[in-house]
């Protein structure tokens, strides 16, 4: 006959387990003295009578502490710690149950409180008290724990272990693992996780290979750290010698290869796999449209024996990433039901793709389907967003619904505000925000560089670099943009040549961009035909070229060619040469350029202001517009009214930043 073996839960094993050793302790004993006056008849009844009650008293606890995980588990933390107060006795699990739950909600105050109150703590709960305060990066608090305790375990040294892996602490880790008086394949596995997630893969792979034993654990651990640092090959001979891949490797090789663009070997290993899940045809499904092959990914798709949710959000995000809104929006309207990503899919889809209000109106029945957005699903919206009415709204609904304007959210109100000409509100938006990250302070910078006030995004930056905040590329583009428009000609070059040597950041063309742009303004033709001497071949573009053109090309009289092969039909390199030969009397050849253009049927996109009209639209008006119906009316409101105030709006700007 078959044995059938049962399987307990953590929480149930500690139950067992506390309750077989202090089974004896819940039972008061009486003083010998007062049992020697009592009658035997008595004794023997008074005897029972405390057997009974403290079995009672067990019984109790035992009913609660399965109740309180219960609760637990499904999330009502509230009605877990109404029964914990409710009751007359408790054990040492009782309180280690509502500290993993207080832990697991990150509610780690709670956690502590508790723990202070265990009347005899164990190596249950002092374990998780420790494992609480090395995820919440209070390591130090964590060793000095750890350092009183009185019984450790294999268990609490990996605890420990993987805290200061997880802190970034390396070396400590190190020296934990090398104390240890027992290790298990778990504690080797942490440690080699640790290397590995830090960025010593070398020293991963040399624990890896000095473990006594491997379980499919610790092969799928290095595999990983290889496939996550784009080392693939290694991944995969790794692979070949693991004794028995379980589905969980094969995945994560099929994504390597997928994310190294070896799509061939990906659908090599799909092919070969002795059993696939909903992950491996989803990871399968994205990683086609990844690589540009969105049919074979819609085939894949139809192929799939059952489709979750995961799979169809995965195909309509493959369609939005590749501009197809309206067979991501059919494969949207056909889905038997769909969650918060589906909806988020569609509305950054149609927001990336320039769709504004298609993506308004996906919010809008979102929320008539009783669907609560998310700070995403406003934050991917904002950040494209080019319609101040929709911006504003977005605002509104952020507070309506009580979101914590944590710092995504708030960047994206930044970067909106800012893209819609609404500066003030940009600026007031940023000051509001607590946690400021190097997004934050870039999109400012870039905003301040926008409106031309250079002044204040160079003082953005001091700002940002006094914070501790270390600038990226973009922070440079509008740092280098606010010199160009402000004249800092020399403060523009320095900020430049420290990219590089005090900041580790590679310029890129749009930095030589604006570089050549600032000695471009000032006049210094010279020097900017050196710049562009030093534009690496990789980086010679036409916006490079194209910015220089207007003022060397008397010392570039080759650019013309140059120019021509890199954009031939683009406005903006033949418009910037013409203007260059016209500056400098050349008409001759600003008449041939001219030519040029309209035999290549190049067009000029003219310049235009909008004015958003909310939900009835938007109006244009082009520059040097004599063909408006409202043109006289426009203009002696621009005389008369509009220039003024934008006077004094500049005047307020620049007491209101100054502040």
């Amino acid at each position: 006959m078959r044995r059938r073996i049962t399987f307990l839960s953590s929480l149930q094993a500690q139950n067992l387990y506390f309750n077989h050793q202090f089974r004896f302790l819940s039972i008061p004993i009486e003083p010998s003295s007062l049992i020697e006056h009592v009658p035997k008849t008595l004794k023997s009844q008074k005897r029972i009578h405390v057997e009974t009650s403290s079995e009672s008293v067990r019984r109790d606890i035992y009913r609660c502490n399965l109740r309180i995980s219960s609760l637990g588990r499904r999330g009502d933390i509230a009605g877990a710690r109404a029964l914990f107060d409710q009751m007359h006795h408790r054990d040492v699990v009782t309180y280690a149950a509502m500290i993993n739950f207080y832990l697991k909600n990150d509610d780690l105050p709670q956690a502590e409180s508790l723990f202070k109150r265990i009347p005899g703590r164990n190596v249950v709960a002092e374990s998780s008290m420790i494992d609480g305060l090395a995820k919440a990066g209070r390591i130090d608090e964590a060793r000095r724990l750890f350092d009183k305790m009185e019984v450790r375990n294999v268990f609490t040294w990996t605890i420990l272990l993987s805290g200061y892996c997880l802190a970034g602490q390396v070396e400590n880790a190190r020296k934990v693992f090398d104390k240890m008086p027992e290790k298990n394949v778990i504690s080797w596995t942490t440690m080699v996780l640790g290397y590995a997630r830090n960025g010593f893969l070398s020293d991963a792979r040399i624990m890896f290979d000095q473990m006594p034993a491997r379980n499919t654990v610790a092969w799928t651990a290095m595999i990983k750290a290889y496939v996550e640092e784009d080392r693939i090959e290694e991944a995969g001979k790794l692979f070949e010698e693991m004794p028995q891949p379980n589905l969980y490797s094969w995945n994560i090789m099929i994504k390597g290869y997928l994310n190294c663009r070896r799509v061939d070997r990906a659908i090599s290993f799909f092919n070969s796999m002795p059993e696939r899940n909903p992950i491996t045809w989803t990871t399968m499904v994205s990683g086609l449209a990844d690589n540009g092959m969105i049919e074979d990914a819609q085939k894949l798709f139809d192929q799939m024996p059952t489709r979750d949710i995961a799979s169809w959000n995965a195909i309509i995000t493959a369609y939005s990433s590749n501009s197809q809104m309206d067979m991501a929006q059919n494969l949207f309207e056909s889905m038997p039901e769909r969650n918060i990503m589906s909806w988020n899919a569609m509305i950054d889809g149609y927001a990336k793709n320039g769709s504004h209000h298609e993506a308004l109106f996906i919010l809008i029945l979102m929320l008539r389907s009783s669907v609560e957005p998310t700070e995403f699903s406003l934050t991917s919206l904002l950040a494209k967003c080019d319609s101040l009415a929709i911006g504003m709204n977005m605002h509104d609904l952020a507070i309506k619904l009580s979101f914590v304007f944590d710092t995504c959210l708030s960047n994206a109100l930044v970067i909106m505000y800012s893209r819609n000409g609404e500066l003030s509100d940009s600026w007031l938006a940023f000051t509001e925000l607590k946690a400021k990250d190097f997004v934050s302070w870039s999109s400012m910078i870039l905003a301040f560089a926008n409106h031309g006030c250079g002044l204040h995004a160079l003082e953005a930056f001091a700002k940002m670099l006094r914070c501790g905040t270390q600038p990226d590329s973009v922070t440079f583009i509008g740092l280098l943009s606010a010199c160009s428009h402000a004249g800092l000609v020399e403060k523009g070059r320095r900020i430049f040549d420290s990219m590089m040597r005090g900041y580790g950041v590679e310029p890129k063309a749009e930095h030589y961009c604006c570089l050549i742009d600032i000695l471009r303004r000032a006049d210094r033709v010279d020097e900017a035909s050196l710049v562009l001497s030093r534009v690496p071949e990789c980086e010679r573009d036409s916006a490079v070229l194209g910015t220089i053109v207007g003022a060397a090309c008397k010392a570039h009289g080759g650019i013309v060619e140059d120019l021509i092969e890199l954009e031939p039909l683009g406005s903006g390199a033949f418009v910037s040469l013409a203007n260059g030969y016209a500056s400098m009397g050349r008409w001759s050849d600003a008449a041939r350029v001219r030519k040029m253009m309209r035999e290549r049927k190049v067009e000029k996109v003219a310049g235009f202001s909008q004015i958003d009209l909310g939900f009835r639209g938007s109006h244009v008006f082009f520059s040097a517009d004599r063909a408006h119906s409202q043109q006289e009316e426009i203009y002696e409101m621009l005389q008369e009214s509009l220039l003024p105030q934008m006077k004094d709006m500049l005047c307020c700007r620049q007491v209101l930043f100054s502040s």
